[in-house]
């Protein structure tokens, strides 16, 4: 059975480069398809440490982490998102950021990503959130890294209650796999009430 339980303090300290290999892992495959570095990773995650509405979820299978999952108030993503929020009538305050899941395959489909989205949601409804938004990359249809039979995760999402807000996409830079330099990438908003 997987552990799944939000970590503090020393907790998180020491699962932090857990957590930045789990992402590198994780988000190699589709449709991330990100060839990251440790040192970005575990520099990046030190922001959940530091904030005081962050939280970070951890499953383990004994003392091993198998997967993770991060939030924030939206405000500490201020710089990044805002821009694709102008004009929805929304205040970043108001909302709480379901940062990255990353669960190993080897254990998915037991319930994990549920538990994922229910910390979190239980987190931002503690802050007094009223919404719980993420973002998902977008990839073209026909992609040419695109795995066959693969299934995004659409109805899971909408099965949480979450939907996608037109319009609203965020743009990040990263390397993909077997890409020299990195390339902007479109990542389409889901959010629901809490």
């Amino acid at each position: 059975m997987i552990d799944v339980r939000p970590l503090t303090g020393a907790d998180l300290e020491q699962a932090l480069p857990d957590v930045a290999w789990l992402r590198m892992a994780v988000f190699r495959d589709w449709p991330y398809l990100y060839d990251g570095s440790f040192d970005y990773e575990h520099s990046y995650l030190q922001s959940y440490r530091d904030s005081a509405g962050a939280i970070l979820v951890g499953a383990f299978d004994g003392a091993r982490l198998v997967g993770a999952a991060t939030g924030t108030p939206m405000e500490d993503h201020a710089e990044d998102f805002a821009r694709a929020f102008e004009g929805q009538g929304l205040a970043l305050t108001d909302i709480f950021y379901c940062a990255e899941s990353v669960l190993l395959p080897e254990y998915r489909g037991q319930g994990v990503g549920h538990a994922f989205f229910d910390a979190r949601e239980e987190h931002a409804r503690a802050l007094g959130r009223t919404y719980s938004a993420f973002c998902g990359v977008i990839r073209p249809y026909d992609h040419p890294m695109k795995p066959e039979g693969y299934r995004p995760l659409d109805d899971f999402w909408r099965k949480r209650g979450y939907e996608k807000l037109p319009g609203v996409v965020a743009h990040f830079d990263w390397t993909d796999l077997g890409d020299a330099e990195q390339t902007s990438k479109p990542l389409q908003f889901w959010m629901r009430r809490l």
